[in-house]
């Protein structure tokens, strides 16, 4: 990527990295108190300049998502996601706070559904889904209901299966009413669970074609079938899945990667990454990356179980649901797995604030850790 053309972001990445650092060890040694006071003001600054981007920032294909500030470019989507966490965590790690108390589980979705919806008016669904796991993990982990929170994971998956195919969608449909029942809820709530889910799906149709909007529509159906368009909407995946299984076992080389750096892979510097490692270093440099990847989720998660601090582990397993949902939808749409929904790969995919972001999540979890170490030495 670096010989064909791409030297010049090569520069200005480097530079963001030296940025990144500063900021990391700035968040690694804030103290926790700090944190938690300043929760607010900063969840308040990042709403303000999601609402300020509608009206001022810069459109890039069709989102409206940057300020422009001519040297350098700001992506409040991206503050969202951290500002968002430690938002939520400071409210559930207050004295008396529970999640099973409607108030508190009202106020915890509410701190997440105004970025959502924000970032989606945008449109960055992408950008807005990720908040929506971030949400999902961090209600799993503080024990709320687990029915619910599967109930509304297989509305989305009930919606795909349907567009795939109606036999794929009454399957899943059975498997989901088998385990509803296996919770032994009360029966009503059990039918209606299983109803909404099955109208989702049946509705699917009705939704891709009247309600969504183009872009989303698209990336739906290049997701379910790049071949229909080859030389138009399915192109980038296409040419991504070539790259990435023409590198075989160990690439064709460092900077030798035909797809690559032919550039006919488009943006493959942030939403296609993945493909330059797997191509050139094969299927050893891209289990490497996912190792490295997944190496730091579980890191998160192992120190969001060791914390005695529920702020900071609620923390660490909000920015792990990030880390992990970046991954997997980035290198699954790179494969053809997933739908193109312009997520970055964490520390790989070209983009300044996407690193400064990413390292400051990697400071937190360091002020987590050195948190916890501080208070065994006592």
């Amino acid at each position: 990527t670096f010989e064909s053309g791409m030297s010049s972001y090569f520069d200005k990445q480097l530079v963001f990295a030296g940025v990144s650092l500063v900021v990391m060890f700035v968040f690694m040694l804030i103290p926790k108190r700090w944190l938690k006071n300043f929760a607010i003001i900063v969840y308040g600054i990042s709403i303000a300049s999601l609402v300020g981007v509608l009206f001022f920032g810069v459109e890039v294909y069709g989102t409206r998502g940057w300020f422009n500030f001519g040297f350098v470019s700001f992506q409040p989507a991206e503050f969202a996601k951290i500002a968002t966490i430690i938002m939520i965590a400071r409210h559930l790690s207050t004295k008396g706070t529970n999640i099973k108390n409607l108030r508190d589980l009202v106020m915890v979705i509410v701190y997440a559904v105004i970025p959502i919806v924000l970032i989606a008016r945008q449109p960055d669904i992408g950008s807005a889904s990720v908040l929506v796991v971030m949400l999902v993990g961090i209600l799993l982990w503080v024990g709320f209901d687990l029915f619910i929170i599967f109930f509304l994971v297989a509305i989305p998956l009930a919606f795909i299966f349907s567009l795939v195919d109606m036999t794929y969608f009454f399957v899943f449909s059975g498997i989901f009413a088998v385990l509803a029942l296996l919770f032994r809820r009360n029966i009503i709530i059990t039918i209606l669970a299983i109803a909404v889910v099955f109208v989702s799906g049946y509705t699917s149709s009705y939704v891709m074609n009247k309600v969504l909007p183009e872009n989303s529509k698209n990336r739906i159906e290049t997701f379910l079938n790049p071949d229909k368009d080859p030389l138009g909407k399915g192109y980038n995946v296409i040419q991504s899945k070539l790259a990435v299984g023409s590198g075989g076992l160990t690439g064709k080389g460092f900077l030798q990667g035909t797809q690559t750096q032919l550039r006919y892979i488009p943006k493959q510097w942030t939403d296609f990454i993945y493909c330059v490692p797997t191509e050139e270093f094969g299927f050893v440099g891209g289990t490497l990356v996912i190792f490295l990847l997944a190496t730091l989720i579980l890191k998160a998660v192992r120190t969001a179980s060791m914390s005695d601090s529920k702020f900071f582990s609620i923390v660490c397993i909000g920015i792990a649901s990030v880390y992990f949902y970046h991954t997997l939808i980035n290198i699954g749409m790179v494969i053809g797995l997933m739908p193109v929904m312009g997520i970055p790969l964490p520390f790989m995919s070209y983009g300044g604030t996407s690193l400064v972001i990413n390292s400051a999540m990697i400071g937190l979890l360091l002020n987590a850790y050195r948190d916890y170490k501080s208070k065994r030495r006592r």
